[in-house]
């Protein structure tokens, strides 16, 4: 029963914390047993203790606490049981042997802006279907990030090693005690309208982005500077060329944020251009005709079915800009979008049905890079599945289903690319901002040996975990009938995803909970998702930088993108 041992020696450590002077992050009730008549038991984990937690971590100066305290903020959170892994990502794609100069980094990012494609000017290509955003800073998908990549460009950018570069800087200088950045821009940094780009829009643009008002799930990474609390972000620009940023602690990925379409700039006038700017802040990008900043510039796009890009003239360097035009095919239908690649339509795709996976793997144009990130399931915390349970009794509901899992099943028949199973929410390989691996630092043994989350099913431990949350079972193990279990699973209509669904609906059924999925279009989905709208839902998260605070913060309560919605 390696995820009881877990969720015990996780719930130490959450006592521990309270012993020292912080609320614990479950209540403290006993885990089993039926309150009393007029008590009304509240499911939801208290995440008192995960925000001050986050808190802490955000304002030390000592690298090596800080590494400790993003340990027990990953006790928390995976003692909650809401998350539940599966595997840790990579990413495959196809792509025609005359398109070149295309790179990806560690964090799903795709660039295409250096591409050539034999004698042929365009390129074609589908990253998904209808994009959420095009505001830098209201999207929070990768293939939004990456049309904010083409569109739009910040401070820094990632070169073809993976490695940060001056993109929009020059350069810039650090004071002493890490406090202050002061950032010197390109001279003759323009819009696409060929008005100039200053320091002054990005002080507008990261005042914007940190601003309650725009609801930027993203709003949060601005918290390392001072004065987001009080909404009044210390960023300033003593003149055209010069942006100077006061942060509240030393931040060693501060470079990454620079190069994050959070932290692009965005034209003041376009913005405020839109009728219902204030109410709706997202409404001067939501069709052809605004100004940008990137290599590229939105020139058509039919809704739901095709947008092109064309070569933006006033991008700094589009002397090196060989591709004129970019096609996309938005789209979800993979048997559609492969059926396309092979008639020749389509340059580039990002994914493949899963039934082709076996036959791909030996063909020269199939490609998988590695990624930084986990496809996860989430549950959410305040779905009525829970209800009448208390918080312990919630955990363990959710920690049994993750033991009827088979992740490597899914991996072998669904993902096909070899991933690793997922046994804990920060992935293999990432770094723990001191100069080590997150994983490998001292003093951290995790629960097991492999991890949280064991890599086989339990069938026994999930039927001991759910007679702890109250339910009776018959000879058979199976669920009784007087105390059924049943909900529905959210998720996105592309096969793969599916697929997987359907690998957990079989496997719940092995105990007799009934799980329904319910698959609906991209937009829709994160949508959904990110109101609460759901029992348990497929979700996934690519690093956005590679230190861990940066998948630890998301699910503080104030989070944009705290799915889980704990405390809410």
């Amino acid at each position: 029963m390696k995820k009881l041992l877990a969720l015990l020696l996780a719930l130490v450590m959450v006592f521990a914390l309270a012993a020292c002077g912080q609320q614990p992050a479950t209540p403290t009730a006993e885990p089993t047993g039926t309150p009393a008549v007029d008590e009304v038991p509240n499911p939801e984990p208290d995440w008192t203790a995960y925000n001050a937690l986050i808190a802490q971590i955000k304002t030390t100066t000592d690298f090596a606490e800080r590494v400790n305290l993003m340990h027990e903020a990953e006790d928390i959170l995976m003692a909650s049981g809401a998350i539940l892994p599966i595997y840790y990502y990579n990413d495959l794609f196809m792509m025609k042997p005359d398109v070149e100069g295309f790179y990806a980094n560690a964090f799903g990012f795709k660039f295409f802006q250096y591409c050539t494609n034999g004698d042929s000017n365009t390129l074609k290509i589908n990253l998904a279907s209808e994009p959420d955003y095009l505001d830098p800073a209201l999207n929070s998908s990768v293939d939004g990030a990456c049309l904010a990549i083409m569109g739009f460009g910040g401070l820094y950018t990632y070169d073809a090693d993976g490695q940060l570069i001056p993109n929009f800087a020059e350069g810039y200088e650090m004071s002493e005690d890490g406090l202050t950045y002061t950032f010197t821009l390109k001279e003759g940094l323009k819009w696409s309208d060929g008005s100039d780009l200053t320091a002054n829009d990005f002080v507008y643009s990261w005042k914007r982005g940190a601003d309650p008002v725009t609801a930027a799930d993203y709003s949060y990474m601005f918290n390392g500077i001072a004065g987001y609390e009080d909404h009044d972000l210390q960023v300033s620009a003593p003149d055209d060329l010069t942006l100077v940023v006061n942060l509240i602690a030393p931040c060693a990925y501060f470079l990454d944020l620079a190069a994050f379409p959070t932290f692009y700039p965005v034209k003041q006038t376009e913005v405020e251009a839109a009728a219902d700017w204030e109410t709706n802040p997202g409404a001067w990008c939501q069709d052809v005709g605004f100004v940008s900043c990137g290599p590229y510039i939105l020139e058509s796009w039919v809704h739901e079915e095709s947008m092109v890009y064309v070569k933006n003239p006033n991008w700094y360097d589009a002397d090196n800009v060989t591709i004129e035009r970019i096609e996309f095919m938005l789209s979800s239908d993979d048997t559609a979008i492969f059926a396309a690649y092979n008639a020749g339509d389509l340059d580039f795709i990002d994914t493949v049905p899963t039934d082709e996976i076996k036959n791909l793997k030996d063909n020269p144009e199939f490609h998988i890079i590695d990624n930084l990130g986990t496809y996860y399931v989430c549950f959410n915390v305040k779905s009525d599945l829970f209800a009448g349970k208390t918080a312990e009794q919630a955990n363990a509901m959710r920690l049994a289903f993750s033991e009827l899992v088979d992740r490597q099943y899914i991996i072998d028949t669904v993902g096909q690319c070899e991933q690793e199973i997922a046994t804990s929410f920060i992935p293999a390989g990432m770094a723990d901002g001191n100069g080590g691996i997150f994983k490998d630092a001292a003093g951290w043994d995790y629960p097991v040996d492999d991890g949280y989350y064991g890599t086989e099913v339990d069938v026994d431990g999930a039927i001991a975990l759910l007679k702890e949350a109250g339910y009776e079972f018959d000879d058979n193990g199976m669920l009784s009938a007087s105390n059924p279990i049943a909900f529905e699973y959210l998720t996105n209509d592309t096969s793969g995803h599916v697929a997987i669904a359907e690998c957990i609906q079989q496997d719940l059924a092995a105990v007799g909970i009934t799980m329904t999925i319910r698959s609906i279009d991209w937009a829709t989905f994160l949508q959904e998702r990110k109101a609460g709208n759901y029992d348990i839902a497929r979700n996934g998260w690519l690093a956005d930088f590679n230190d861990p605070i940066n998948m630890l913060e998301m699910w503080e309560t104030s989070s944009g993108n705290n799915d889980c919605q704990f405390g809410r």
